[in-house]
């Protein structure tokens, strides 16, 4: 019996320390699955985020060459961005495509404006042309600062026809123009005569509402601003065109949720502009003050290659209105400073959200453009 006492002991010391030792493999086992389903993987295996580039929004790059708001040319601009002037960004529900140019810095060609604009690679002549250019877009912002009274301040242009040759004059420009403290901006259209003879110092503008107000609405001081448009358009507000010319005739569609739709034709061949008696009341008023009083040659645009812009084109600067009162701003530009203008609201900014182009197979390469002007 005292034997088996003693084997009793042993073999319950040993039965103890065999559980005592299961315990703790089993803790141990917990312990290690624990941290297995706690601790991350290394995450190098995490991709890089894609940039969406605007050739990915808006695929129809091919067809143009960047201009960018630093006076370059970017040139075809299929999977390319700048911070500065030219990206792409989401508003929650759609990507666009971004336009953005400084008030001051250096500019393209012989103009006194910044721009990041697309320029057609080809032109095409309006006789034969069979073209169109469609945009959806809403403009984001105008300058804070200008002289009211200078029919460019608070203005950008956001789509253009071009003529390529002889004096580059433009038989298109589409405007928006927002004065500070105003909800409404306007939306109008303008057609510059293609002057008659060498001297191209007397060109002027014909300025058409299309909402709001045209462009000879200005203010009575440099501070002070006209009356808002009632049925003018917000910014960031979407609104859309459509440009045709064929067989000469130049037609335009502006449409808007909210607003009538509205269409205007002009001849691109014939000239209604051919005497100083056809010149327009708006621009004996505007225009013919500061010498710009020129008359159009017969046939207009005809002969002259021309081709769309799109983009945008800050048509306020800081040059003294004591240049030219009409399109002399003498806005806020830092002295070129790209980022100071940017800080405080001097510069033009436009969102694209869709936009096509039809070429006509009688278009050809407009590279000459592009060398006299880069």
């Amino acid at each position: 019996m005292k034997n088996y006492f003693k084997l009793g002991i042993k073999h319950g010391n040993t039965v103890a320390q065999i559980l005592f030792f299961s315990c703790l493999v089993f803790l141990n086992s917990c312990k290690n699955n624990e941290d297995k389903t706690t601790t991350p993987k290394s995450t190098n295996t995490v991709k890089a985020q894609k940039t969406v580039y605007a050739s990915h929004v808006i695929p129809f790059f091919n067809h143009w060459k960047l201009i960018l708001g630093d006076g370059s040319n970017a040139g075809i601009a299929n999977n390319f961005e700048h911070k500065d002037f030219f990206y792409t960004t989401n508003d929650g529900k759609n990507n666009w495509v971004v336009f953005k140019a400084p008030n001051g810095g250096d500019t393209h060609g012989t103009s006194n404006n910044t721009r990041t604009e697309l320029a057609q690679a080809k032109k095409w002549y309006p006789k034969t042309a069979n073209d169109k250019l469609e945009a959806t877009l809403k403009v984001m912002n105008v300058s804070a600062t200008g002289d009211a009274r200078v029919a460019a301040s608070y203005a950008i242009v956001v789509g253009q026809i071009h003529s390529a040759d002889k004096h580059e004059n433009e038989p298109l420009k589409i405007f928006y123009k927002k004065f500070p403290g105003h909800k409404k901006g306007s939306v109008f259209w303008h057609y510059e005569i293609n002057t008659d003879g060498e001297d191209n110092s007397k060109r002027w503008d014909y300025s058409t509402a299309v909402w709001g107000h045209n462009f000879s609405v200005v203010g009575d001081t440099e501070n002070t601003y006209p009356e808002e448009p009632e049925d003018g358009i917000a910014l960031g507000e979407e609104f859309s065109y459509k440009v045709e010319v064929k067989n000469g005739i130049m037609s335009l569609t502006f449409s808007s949720k909210g607003h009538p739709t509205k269409t205007f034709t002009k001849n691109l061949l014939v000239s209604s502009y051919t005497t100083k008696d056809s010149i327009p009341a708006q621009t004996q008023a505007l225009f013919v003050p500061i010498g710009q009083d020129g008359v159009e040659r017969k046939n207009a645009y005809a002969g002259e290659g021309c081709f769309f812009k799109l983009g945008a084109y800050n048509q306020t600067n800081g040059k003294s209105p004591e240049v030219n009162k009409n399109w002399c701003s003498g806005a806020e530009t830092h002295n070129g400073n790209i980022q100071k203008q940017y800080a405080d609201g001097n510069y033009a900014e436009v969102w694209f959200k869709t936009a096509s182009i039809t070429v006509s197979n009688t278009a050809v390469s407009n590279q000459g453009y592009f060398d006299k002007n880069d």
